[in-house]
């Protein structure tokens, strides 16, 4: 079914979406629990005495949790009953999650870069999907169009890197947040010296950070990629996040939350007009704005284009709202 500049979702692809966000739930929520417990626990014999150690790696290496007692006993004993819990929930949700994300992958539904999959899903597992970062770049059009039920014709909506915001409001002091995720999805990215907003791995992938001058002091100094502070990253922060269940290329789910779309499509088309921008880049802004935008007035409902969105947009982006609502779309009638 045809609405002007989408095509909204048959009943069958929203029947995958609802369970393919129910399946993840019920999986990352069993990955958290195991990223919240010791890699492991064990009883140690040193020296004729035993112990209770708490192991760090694959290596072995760890440290001494004190002599052994029955205190400590019925701490190893909860803790394997926890991990043995959680790896069965893992196990068992693993097999019908995969099901259903190559079903959504059968039917056409949105779908983003293979490579953005494990930095999802690892920036998910540490928790950091819920307040420290945000997918802002063009992966994060596949999450707008399944806010919508529908998919945003004509789109673009895939480049060869990934585009994170760090949003966190709490200062993380030395906690190198980013870096460790990067490197525990791969380690072999590294720093681009040239330009130190940006990691790349071997295979030339690239991540790059953004950050709002109001967020930027609580990243720890010692964290890495170092984005630099945009003002116009504080448009990203505003209105409701869309919190989208999706795949990847390969199959893979992952989950995306990302900037309020009406707050993203401006932004969008504020690009488009600043010389600073990439030239190439600057006709895709424009498209990119103008029709997530109509998707959003056609779609989405509960991101109102209304006079009290309008007044709420500071002075550079209110006269690209306004061109807009010279053309916005018209809800085609219903069929009966």
């Amino acid at each position: 079914m045809f609405v002007d500049a989408i095509t909204l979702f048959s009943d069958e692809q929203l029947r995958t979406l609802v369970n393919l966000r129910q399946r993840y739930e019920v999986w990352i929520a069993a990955e958290r629990a195991l990223a919240g417990l010791p890699y492991d626990l064990r009883r140690k014999e040193v020296k004729g005495h035993a112990y209770l150690y708490q192991i760090f790696d694959r290596g072995g290496n760890g440290k001494s949790l004190g002599p052994w007692s029955d205190e400590l006993a019925a701490r190893l004993k909860t803790y394997r009953a926890a991990k043995a819990d959680a790896q069965a929930r893992r196990d068992a949700s693993r097999g019908p999650l995969d099901e259903t994300a190559r079903l959504a992958r059968a039917l056409r539904l949105p779908m983003i870069a293979s490579e953005a999959g494990p930095i999802l899903r690892e920036a998910d597992r540490r928790g950091l999907l819920d307040g420290a970062l945000l997918v802002v770049g063009t992966n994060a059009v596949a999450a707008y169009s399944i806010a919508a039920n529908a998919l945003i014709r004509d789109l673009p909506d895939e480049t060869a890197d990934f585009d994170l915001a760090w949003i966190e409001t709490e200062a993380r002091h030395d906690e190198q947040v980013l870096w460790q995720l990067l490197k525990a999805v791969d380690s072999t990215f590294t720093v681009n010296t040239e330009r130190t907003f940006q990691a790349r791995n071997a295979k030339a992938y690239e991540v790059e950070v953004l950050v709002a001058p109001s967020r930027a002091d609580t990243m720890a100094r010692t964290d890495r990629p170092r984005p630099v502070p945009l003002p116009e990253q504080e448009w990203l922060l505003a209105g409701t996040p869309v919190d989208q269940v999706l795949t990847c290329r390969d199959g893979s789910p992952a989950r995306i939350v990302a900037p309020d779309p009406r707050w993203f499509a401006l932004q969008k088309l504020w690009m488009s007009e600043q010389s600073k921008r990439n030239g190439l880049k600057r006709g895709k802004d424009l498209k990119q704005g103008m029709l997530l935008l109509d998707a959003v007035a056609l779609a989405m409902p509960h991101y109102p284009l209304d006079e009290a969105f309008e007044r709420t947009l500071p002075g550079e982006l209110a006269p690209h709202f306004l061109r807009w609502a010279e053309q916005r779309p018209k809800a085609a009638p219903p069929s009966w």
